[in-house]
């Protein structure tokens, strides 16, 4: 039997979702805020010349300080952190939401492997405009590009819309729709260690939960690099890059295979490995602690409320 429509709309409309995406949005901010200059780097290694000498993350750091100074680790950070509180929040919400509708309460690997693509799919066709926004924003001077006509987040939106028509804010959105493989890989095996972990301990310590969340970003990263690197490519756009117009993901993988052959497919996979783990893992432990802080401070104040 379908459940009544009261209780669906309850179980998306509930204060577990909203915590859940709220501690998600929180943790995502710290973590992309501490490691930051982990991200400029990568994007470099992604967007640089092919041809020119393959450099460590230690080298491409000390390049930039030198060349372009300290502060610049951190250009474009705002955009980001407001891209990435939306995008947190909308897929936390999603997958603890679609969660919250599975009337059985069962849970398994393949069950969050599903709802965490589902939740990805909402998340990418709602957030991917911000991302191109902020990924020119970022690498607006990598290639001599020192102004693109827009400074922030809305200008940029509007600016993209109106130069380049509104699908060019979708840009990389198809390799993104593959990539939420991405993170329901990451949940899946987060949720599936969690969960094996807390059969024999009652809650999950700050430094568990950090060893996990990098374990489930370093699997989820491996496994889908290739096109990660494909969809930075596509949002910065193909002008300076000596690319074909209309260039798509497979078009780009194809002209990586050819052009830089298999290895190019994992240029800055080092950098991204060392930022994206490091992230994902402060992320996961941030997110755990304030969510049971407010979870509590709900609970104690509404001792008739439940959550979970």
């Amino acid at each position: 039997m379908a459940p009544a429509p009261s209780k669906t709309l309850s179980s998306v409309f509930s204060y577990q979702s909203f915590v859940h995406a709220f501690s998600g949005a929180c943790g995502g901010i710290v973590a992309m805020s501490t490691f930051y200059p982990l991200d400029t780097v990568r994007h470099h290694l992604q967007l640089e010349d092919p041809d020119k000498k393959k450099r460590s993350t230690f080298e491409v750091l000390q390049q930039i300080v030198k060349d372009e100074g300290f502060s610049s680790l951190y250009r474009g950070l705002i955009p980001v952190l407001q891209s990435l509180c939306i995008s947190n929040f909308v897929y936390f919400y999603s997958f603890h939401s679609l969660k919250a509708l599975n009337a059985s309460g069962s849970q398994y690997a393949m069950r969050d492997l599903l709802l965490g693509s589902l939740a990805g799919c909402i998340n990418v066709m709602g957030t991917t405009p911000f991302w191109v926004v902020n990924t020119r924003l970022k690498m607006a001077d990598v290639r001599g590009e020192h102004r693109v006509g827009y400074d922030n987040l809305l200008d940029g939106l509007f600016y993209i819309a109106r130069n380049e028509g509104i699908t060019a804010l979708w840009a990389g959105a198809a390799a993104g729709l593959v990539l939420v493989i991405n993170p329901a890989i990451q949940f899946m095996t987060y949720e599936s260690i969690k969960r094996r972990f807390l059969l024999n301990n009652k809650n999950v310590p700050a430094a568990t939960s950090f060893a996990i969340g990098a374990i489930a970003k370093a699997v989820a990263t491996i496994l889908t690099y290739p096109l990660q690197l494909v969809q930075t490519r596509l949002r910065h756009g193909t002008k300076g890059g000596n690319l074909p117009p209309n260039m798509g993901t497979i078009k780009m993988l194809l002209h990586i295979l050819r052009t830089q052959g298999a290895a190019g497919l994992f240029r800055g996979l080092e950098a991204k490995l060392l930022q994206t783990v490091l992230t994902a893992a402060l992320m996961f432990m941030t997110y755990e602690k304030i969510a049971t802080f407010v979870k509590s401070l709900l609970i104690k104040n509404t001792p008739k409320l439940i959550i979970k």
